[in-house]
């Protein structure tokens, strides 16, 4: 193997086969879904007081089972992780002049949905082997004007959880847990998604349960439940009947699930567990192959946690291999085999941020942060997440099924034929890919 020419420079890649496409779709969703249409409801919800408020049969199952298997009291299905974590920051009370501490290392829409709320976000560095929150890193953000702190369990391993739940509890602020990544991961033996005030799941079609699009958020109290309700089905249409005297953040959208949805979901999450065990099982041969390689390093779970491996992510270290890392991924990904460097630019420094500029030309929400400019988004704010995305991280989903333990040794393969001809490639002095 060591002796085969690059595919980066003109050889033979160890796989041509195209990866099939993720899909964890099968008869079960078919059979629910025709149920739905058969039955001519195809969304059961009304935007006035009474039982429709809450949505149809489908939907209405697909929050019972969450709550079963979370052992929480409420649970919410929208029609995607966004809304709820929308849901989420409204339910409990942000509004302008207030901040929100989360990870610039995430999706965008975790920060946003603070935005949605008049509230800004103030973002805290991350850990370097679990890529979650820091818990000292969000002490050291917390202001008098902090209401709450947005844990996000990304990559499938939960933060640290039961430190950030101490830290609300001690300051008075809120915690939500987007849960989108790490459905069924378990932190300090419990289920994450259980610490939060509020936390949320996704069923986008990428997620390990899929529905098209989707989500649920889950609450701790009836308050937070209902206010969060009244943010999914344009609360200011029912607030008045209803009797509820405090309307603050009940204001509305349209953030229902249709029941097509709702049926595809709950097949999806009877299918959590043993969707979740295969991941686990195919990292697990990764990371043993990958363990014997320079210069890569396994992802890392913590004692007491579980890993539910969204995506497989790795630290390269190109002092040891001498070959820099985004020239590793473009010749590991020419062998045919999917690789990816960094994952996300740090949120901070996207447009919004850098111009603060969101809701009309002022400013708005982030003028009215008694803060102002003390207030920081500059580059070097979060070091350890900047050091990560520019120079460490790589990631691939080739655990997706329905992809095998056959390909996780083609993937070792791979990188260890690109280590092994890292003379080769370094000679050819390739341009930086554009």
């Amino acid at each position: 193997m060591t002796n085969n020419s690059l595919a980066l420079l003109g050889g033979t890649p160890i796989n041509t086969t195209p990866p099939p496409p993720y899909n964890t779709i099968g008869e079960e969703e078919k059979r629910a879904v025709m149920e739905v249409l058969d039955s001519g409801e195809l969304s059961g919800f009304v935007a006035s007081p009474g039982d429709a408020f809450w949505g149809g049969r489908k939907v209405r199952e697909l929050e019972a089972v969450f709550c079963t298997y979370f052992d929480m009291p409420h649970a919410l299905a929208v029609n995607s992780a966004t809304s709820a974590l929308h849901c989420a920051v409204a339910a409990l009370g942000a509004g302008p002049g207030d901040e929100v501490i989360v990870t610039p290392y995430t999706m965008s829409a975790s920060a946003t949905a603070i935005l949605m709320t008049g509230a800004v976000p103030v973002f805290a560095d991350i850990d370097p082997d679990t890529f979650c929150l820091t818990p000292e890193s969000v002490q050291a953000q917390i202001t008098p004007y902090t209401k709450g702190i947005m844990a996000v369990n990304l990559f499938g391993h939960p933060a640290d959880l039961p430190h950030l739940r101490r830290i609300a509890d001690d300051h008075g602020l809120f915690l939500i847990e987007d849960n989108a990544q790490a459905p069924g991961a378990m932190c300090a033996d419990r289920l994450a998604g259980t610490y939060g005030d509020a936390s949320v799941f996704s069923f986008n079609r990428h997620k390990t349960m899929q529905s098209g699009e989707g989500g649920v958020m889950l609450a701790r109290n009836e308050d937070i439940a209902l206010r969060a309700a009244l943010v999914r089905n344009h609360g200011e249409a029912v607030v008045g009947p209803m009797g509820i005297d405090n309307i603050v953040n009940t204001v509305g959208l349209n953030y229902r699930m249709t029941e097509m949805e709702a049926a595809v979901a709950v097949c999806q999450f009877a299918k959590l567990d043993a969707l979740n065990a295969r991941r686990v099982e195919m990292a697990d041969r990764l990371t043993l192959g990958l363990s014997a390689l320079p210069g890569i390093t396994p992802p890392q779970t913590k004692a007491g946690c579980s890993h539910a491996y969204y995506f497989y992510v790795m630290k390269y270290d190109e002092d040891v291999t001498g070959i820099r890392r985004d020239l590793f991924v473009r010749a590991v990904a020419a062998e045919g085999v999917a690789l990816r460097a960094g994952y996300v630019t740090p949120l901070y420094l996207e447009p919004v941020y850098q111009q603060r500029l969101c809701f009309g030309p002022d400013g708005f929400p982030f003028n009215a942060n008694p803060r102002g400019e003390q207030l920081s988004y500059q580059l070097g704010i979060c070091p350890v997440t900047e050091r990560l995305q520019d120079r460490e991280l790589m990631l691939t989903n080739i655990i997706y099924p329905p992809l095998g333990l056959d390909d996780m040794d083609v993937f070792v393969e791979a990188c260890a034929k690109v280590l092994a001809n890292g003379p080769a490639l370094l000679a050819a002095n390739l341009e930086p890919a554009s």
